[in-house]
């Protein structure tokens, strides 16, 4: 049996009673529906392109740097293969995966986020859509992915992997393609997952490599991407997500 069809003005209605049964002040409810904005603004966005390949990474790095010198070269080869390159719209790592994508004449995606210091949008964006809250952004930026590219990063991109990995080994999202680009960057933190994380039964024994791939050759990244093919964000992606989570 399919499930029942929802009643998109009874439960916008059930919701907002629910405020009134809660114990919420006026501020706790402006609060939540801004909230339920920017999810409603970022889903709307991010419908309009199939799932691509979002690419995260340091906002620090110079076009000097190999990484983003290697993002670059990253985004144009995805988008020669006719697949959209997804960052989070700032400088750095997520400025050359953007570059490569628009020099290359493809779709260049940045989903940016309002900050008073460090972020703006890169140049090099085809569609750029701002959010007001980190997890709504981080919420699109894993929702529209069929492949996950962490290349070197700080704290906001340890942040970003922790969080894919724990929803990916929960079953709260799909089994998604991880790639760690920068064998050296990365391998002494695998190192640091096998030999406190695993040895200690904190996670599984096949966690790591069930999990995610680290590589020096993107063309590894393009090749997963060619086989999963075009993906449309559509209606029974949502609901199996709805579910998922």
């Amino acid at each position: 049996m399919g499930k029942e069809k929802v009643n998109i003005n009874d439960a916008i209605a059930a919701w907002l009673r629910s405020f009134e049964s809660s114990g919420l002040n006026d501020r706790d409810t402006l609060r939540a529906l801004a909230y339920a904005r920017d999810l409603e603004r970022g889903l709307s966005t991010i419908r309009t392109f199939s799932q691509g390949v979002t690419v995260f990474g340091s906002a620090r790095l110079k076009p000097d740097n190999q990484y983003y010198k290697l993002s670059v070269e990253l985004g144009g080869k995805l988008a020669r293969a006719g697949h959209p390159v997804i960052t989070g719209g700032g400088p750095g790592i997520m400025e050359a995966a953007n570059k490569g994508a628009f020099e290359a004449g493809g779709r260049s995606v940045g989903l940016n986020i309002q900050l008073e210091h460090e972020q703006h949008p890169n140049p090099y964006l085809t569609d750029m859509f701002e959010f007001r809250y980190f997890f709504a952004r981080k919420v699109m930026l894993a929702f529209s992915a069929k492949v996950f590219v962490f290349m070197p990063g700080g704290f906001g991109t340890l942040d970003e992997v922790a969080e894919v990995l724990v929803l990916v080994q929960e079953g709260k999202m799909p089994k998604t393609p991880m790639f760690f680009v920068g064998s050296n960057f990365w391998n002494p933190l695998d190192k640091f997952f096998e030999m406190r994380l695993e040895e200690m039964g904190l996670i599984g024994k096949n966690d790591r490599k069930q999990l995610y791939t680290i590589t020096d050759n993107i063309d590894d990244i393009v090749d997963v991407a060619n086989e999963i093919g075009d993906v449309l964000i559509n209606d029974e992606l949502y609901d199996k997500f709805s579910e998922d989570v």
